[in-house]
């Protein structure tokens, strides 16, 4: 070879090293590794949260009913908020969805324009979010708490804890979409610092205002919500801070915005479905929640614990979820079909040994899970061991479900994800609980989840071959 030839050979290699460092890791890394970095600090700091959540539950079980008696109207009261959190965190998580989509494949097909649009988008949608929730928060808490039976100290800790989280929840909202903002670049290592700080400050606080400790006064349920926003601002607040210093792929700039339908259409689209899917869950909450009551009011108690200790498992997957979506999404942008198969064949590896954890311990040992919740009400365990070990069936289904609503998802297919869960919570859950508590009470009832959750396989099955035929395959290797 000439030395001309060397020279421009060596050139060429010089402009496509340059090349390949300008390509955004999601187009290039090999995709486990990519998956992992992406999502591990996803599931770290989703961990973290669940295990706040627990300890926030941990807390409320040990303040007491009445003259200082043991009993679970704490824990039901926050299980009686729980319907209208997720409602909250559907708006945001959903809002999100339509964003990171948008945002990931503008990414991929390098349109830096598109890309500022869904960022400012996205922060404008989550103010006018917030003050939806403001007003509920201000208005129709303590209507809410007794549209599912709530009485008494339970109807009075219900409405103190919704109000607070209601109103504060901008702090959350700001959460959400400043962190989504990190995923959809890539930097999912920042949203983990966000989320354990926030994490951090609520654990710290919750036993200080709960229970009146250093001279700070006893709170109890009101103590618990206060910490939960307070933590929910700090993650917020440091969310923003990074997007600002460390996220040069998106500069957000508010002066002289003007919302612009098309581009509001655009990302609900995508998200709108994820909003409707989550607050279906959010529906079925509720109506569980009426259900139990009318068998056993304790039993509502053991419905909020199973929702604690799930997340331990669910939260990890949801994690994987989130560092899986811009991955696939921006591959999609890039016409790459192989990444993308990758990617969904490892997700689905990954989640289904999460939840199998999850099946193991809930079948083994749901007796000491229960004991962390210690109410002092021996309810709580009679009716909780067997509640659990009949609803982690759904466990050994859940998985796939998760990761094929989540490729719906990334896809800007979002309506199948909504057609699967109004199918499962709606068209079957609701209706099956309902009957099987008229059949067999409490024995029964718990039965719901697994054959909701067979319906829900069924129906993701079907979607995704379609998804396959005609989104991905067609896409040249």
């Amino acid at each position: 070879m000439g030395k001309t030839e060397k020279t421009e050979t060596k050139t060429a290699e010089t402009e496509t090293a340059a090349g390949e460092k300008k390509e955004n890791k999601m187009g290039v890394m090999p995709m486990n590794r990519l998956l992992v970095s992406m999502s591990l600090p996803m599931m770290i700091s989703m961990l973290v949260q669940a295990f706040y959540n627990i300890v926030d539950s941990i807390f409320v079980a040990r303040i007491k009913d009445g003259a200082g008696e043991a009993g679970t109207s704490a824990l039901s009261a926050l299980g009686m908020a729980f319907p209208f959190q997720m409602l909250m965190i559907a708006f945001a998580s959903g809002l999100c969805v339509g964003v990171n989509a948008m945002l990931s494949k503008a990414l991929g097909e390098k349109d830096h324009e598109t890309v500022q649009k869904a960022a400012n988008h996205g922060v404008f949608l989550t103010i006018c979010n917030y003050l939806i929730f403001l007003l509920v928060g201000i208005f129709l808490s303590g209507t809410l708490i007794a549209s599912q039976k709530g009485e008494g100290l339970t109807l009075e800790y219900g409405t103190q804890y919704l109000t607070i989280v209601c109103c504060g929840s901008l702090g959350i909202y700001c959460q959400f979409i400043f962190e989504r903002l990190l995923q959809s670049t890539g930097r999912t290592i920042y949203t983990m610092f966000t989320q354990i700080t926030g994490a951090i400050i609520n654990i710290i606080l919750d036993p200080i205002l709960i229970f009146g400790l250093f001279g700070f006064p006893e709170l109890k349920v009101a103590g618990a919500a206060i910490a939960t926003i307070t933590g929910q601002f700090c993650a917020g607040a440091l969310a923003i801070f990074f997007n600002l210093k460390r996220n040069e792929d998106v500069q957000i700039n508010m002066k002289g915005f003007r919302p612009e339908l098309h581009v509001i259409k655009r990302i609900y689209a995508v998200g709108f479905p994820s909003v409707i899917m989550q607050a279906i869950g959010s529906v079925m909450t509720f109506s569980m929640n009426r259900i139990l009551t009318g068998l056993n009011e304790a039993s509502v108690a053991v419905f909020t614990v199973y929702f604690k200790l799930q997340s331990i498992f669910f939260m990890p997957v949801f994690g994987l979820n989130n560092g899986m979506i811009p991955i696939l999404a921006f591959n999609f942008g890039a016409r790459k079909r192989k990444r993308m198969m990758k990617v969904i064949r490892l997700s689905m590896v990954y989640a289904f040994f999460l939840l199998l954890v999850g099946f193991i311990l809930f079948e083994t040992i749901p007796e000491l899970l229960l004991r962390i919740f210690d109410t002092g009400d021996a309810s709580l365990i009679t009716l909780g061991v067997p509640a659990l070990r009949i609803i982690a069936f759904h466990y050994l289904l859940a998985w796939f479900c998760i990761i094929g609503g989540t490729v719906f998802q990334a896809l800007g297919n979002g309506l199948y994800s909504l057609i699967v869960s109004v199918a499962r919570q709606l068209v079957v859950l609701i209706p099956v609980a309902y009957i099987l508590s008229v059949i067999g009470g409490l024995d029964l009832i718990w039965w719901c989840f697994p054959i909701a959750e067979l319906m829900s396989l069924a129906v993701t099955s079907f979607f995704l071959i379609r998804i396959y035929r005609k989104v991905i395959a067609p896409i040249p290797e």
